[in-house]
């Protein structure tokens, strides 16, 4: 053999042995992210437990019920809503932040447990931010003024003279302590310069049934009033937005008397905070895509809130600018924390 030949096979032989190595280190990398692609593509394997951290019948389960029912009808998931009531939403949201990583548990989160009492208490059995997985925001809606049809108050300027003429004595109802609806009173409040009081109930729609029978005066009210409201069970007085609602156009908003008022509710998607990359981003682009068709999109409006569907990144964004923003209304409106 000369020596030309015996380099050319020793050649070969390093190729053979690199190109080995080479399959081997490719074979390894492939194994070691089998599962999350065997997750990935398998997800969801059995039904999806949608935690509602308040009672039915208020506007988080009305966003919620529309949610899963577009997800059944387009890529046909399922998804099991589980209302868990108390706290203003925190006993709910605390059992989200404590559940298996994998996807299966969701929370319906809103600007209560997830921003208001962020910015209110230093420390909750959760951390709003670390403890949770942003997947997208589903909705938002401008809350309704609306009161019980027998007291003399059509307009914010009624509402306004009757407290200043019984300081104290007018009652407004509220999904619970530090709820957005308690929020929307205190800082009416504090526009209007008037006395009136707060009652908490265990979620919105006990606080809707409790102005319908006419136990409280008056409700700040998400979606969950448009149906009372349309059936002359209460009567919208005006919107909360900062311009007019689209469910009901002809209701002046509140700012449009008290300049500098505007407050509203939303909802989005959150998983605990060490669900997989790739079943966040699954949720996301399956839950994105089943909310924007137009029949969804009219359900929301139907319902009194306008549908959104931003990234991980941005809802992410949201809830911090949120926890902010309350964090200066709680210290600037001295409001009460129980």
């Amino acid at each position: 053999m000369t020596a030309n030949q015996r380099r050319s096979r020793t050649s070969r032989g390093r190729f053979h042995f690199r190109l080995s190595t080479f399959a081997l280190r490719l074979a390894i990398a492939v194994l070691a992210l089998a599962p999350d692609m065997a997750i990935a593509q398998a997800f969801p394997a059995r039904p999806i437990r949608l935690i509602v951290p308040f009672p039915p019948g208020g506007g988080t389960d009305v966003t919620a019920r529309i949610l899963t029912q577009a997800l059944a009808d387009g890529p046909g998931w399922q998804l099991v809503v589980e209302n868990r009531p108390g706290a203003t939403g925190r006993i709910g949201t605390e059992l989200a932040a404590k559940a298996a990583p994998d996807g299966y548990t969701l929370l319906a989160g809103t600007a209560g447990p997830n921003a208001i009492l962020p910015a209110a208490y230093p420390k909750l059995p959760y951390d709003a931010l670390k403890d949770f997985a942003p997947i997208t925001l589903v909705d938002s809606a401008d809350y309704v003024l609306v009161v019980h049809p027998s007291l003399p108050i059509r307009t914010v300027k009624d509402l306004i003279a009757l407290a200043r003429s019984k300081p104290g004595q007018i009652t407004f109802a509220s999904a619970g302590n530090l709820s957005v609806g308690h929020m929307a009173g205190e800082l009416f409040k504090h526009h209007a310069k008037v006395g009136m009081t707060h009652i908490a109930y265990k979620g919105g729609g006990p606080a809707v049934i409790a102005t319908v029978s006419g136990e409280t005066a008056i409700y700040f009210g998400g979606p969950s009033v448009v149906q009372q409201s349309k059936a002359g069970q209460l009567r919208a007085v005006a919107a909360t937005g900062t311009k007019r609602s689209r469910v009901f156009p002809e209701l002046p908003t509140v700012g449009e008397t008290l300049p500098g008022y505007a407050i509203a509710q939303w909802v989005g998607i959150l998983a605990p905070a060490a669900t997989p990359r790739d079943i966040v981003a699954g949720l996301h682009a399956t839950i994105a895509k089943a909310l924007s068709t137009p029949k969804v999109t009219q359900q929301f409006v139907n319902a009194g809130s306008e549908r959104i569907a931003n990234s991980p990144e941005e809802f992410s964004a949201h809830i911090r600018a949120e926890i902010a923003k309350w964090r200066t209304v709680l210290k600037g409106y001295n409001v009460p924390l129980e």
